[in-house]
């Protein structure tokens, strides 16, 4: 049986995740409240707004720009940033 956890984007029971996405206690917390599904396709929006933005992730305002972004995806934000050329389906 796989691990369940209340999804705090979905806002519904769904399947978690594996092992915390990283170490510490905002690890364990994003294990505890993403579902699996969330993950990925935070994955994927991460990975747009780097390519997109040409963010180096090495970077100290890269880093905060991208937690910022994945608090507010998870928290289903309007403000969250889109690609450019973006259009919601």
């Amino acid at each position: 049986m796989t691990r369940q956890v209340f999804c705090r984007k979905y806002q519904k029971e769904m399947e978690g995740l594996a092992f915390a996405p990283f170490p510490g206690p905002k690890g364990e917390a994003f294990f505890n409240s993403v579902s699996k599904q969330a993950w990925q396709e935070w994955l994927q929006h991460q990975t747009t707004l780097i390519n997109e933005k040409r963010l180096n992730v090495f970077e100290a305002d890269a880093k905060k720009f991208l937690e910022e972004q994945r608090e507010k995806f998870f928290a289903n934000d309007d403000s969250v940033e889109k690609a450019e050329g973006w259009k919601p389906e």
